[in-house]
């Protein structure tokens, strides 16, 4: 499979990551990419991971899905993550001269799904700190059906800029998420005042890609279709800028077993460097 997007991401593209926090690149898989991590999905969804999470309560119509490092147990994923164009755009987005793997993540809404992802921001769900301009986290939402603008994912443009930490949000009440040393607040109700911010979403086919930093804010509206799937995997990348933080109370995902210690570089086994491509392996 092809290690090139179909599409070369441009420095427009590289300035709209940058300046807005989040920007749509086209056609950067190919459809045996596509396909492949179609079948990879579909058997997690038949036998998922231990981290699995089901966020549709009992009795609602629909089901929403979600399941991490996929990377680990299916071939096409890890394939994906670490020799697939992905990398080297991160490299190019970040401005970094390495790049490390961090984790993937799995977000199915099945048709009539009405549950919403609410507006958060990623960065205080990890145990990292970072210095520079940018977090250091480059995130690819990938579709693996076509989505619709009214089904996918939402980005407030610039909100990576504002200097604000969010408190997580964790569909399970017993996370117990504790910040330690980092100052968060709870994120704005940007659905009850939509026409105050500048809302960035698309449009998207296979093959697209939504990339977006660990700081801009976001969220997805349950899925209204009664016979599309919406089926997005996400990628994460991690700069040359990002170090390790150990914080207590509930990270996601709960990734154990790295031997990090507070300020070490990301590396290892489960964040293998990725770029430049004679570190992927």
């Amino acid at each position: 499979m092809n290690r090139e997007p179909l599409l070369p991401v441009t420095e427009g593209e590289a300035r709209a990551f940058r300046d807005d926090g989040a920007v749509c690149l086209r056609r950067v898989l190919d459809m045996d990419w596509i396909e492949a991590l179609r079948r990879a999905v579909d058997d997690d969804i038949a036998s998922p991971g231990p981290m699995v999470r089901l966020n549709t309560p009992a009795g609602n119509p629909g089901r929403f899905f979600v399941d991490f490092q996929l990377w680990q147990r299916q071939p096409a994923c890890c394939a994906a993550a670490l020799q697939s164009p992905m990398p080297a755009i991160a490299a190019q987005l970040l401005g970094a001269t390495r790049v490390n793997w961090y984790h993937d993540h799995l977000l199915v809404k099945e048709p009539g799904t009405m549950e919403r992802t609410p507006w958060h921001h990623d960065f205080p769900y990890y145990p990292l700190q970072t210095t520079g301009e940018l977090d250091g986290v480059a995130s690819f939402w990938v579709p693996l059906d076509p989505v619709s603008r009214d089904t996918a994912v939402e980005y407030v443009r610039g909100s990576h800029k504002w200097g604000k930490r969010y408190a997580p949000k964790f569909f399970r009440k017993d996370a117990g998420f504790d910040s330690g040393a980092m100052a968060v607040e709870e994120a704005p109700d940007i659905d009850a005042q939509r026409d105050r911010y500048d809302l960035l979403g698309w449009d998207l086919e296979p093959g697209d890609m939504i990339a977006f930093t660990g700081l801009t804010l976001h969220g997805a509206p349950g899925n209204g279709s009664l016979v599309r799937r919406r089926r997005a995997w996400v990628l994460r990348y991690l700069g040359d800028n990002v170090r390790w933080s150990t914080r207590p109370g509930a990270v996601s995902p709960p990734i154990e077993g790295h031997g990090l210690k507070d300020g070490d570089r990301i590396g290892g086994a489960l964040f293998p460097e990725v770029w430049p491509a004679t570190g992927a392996g």
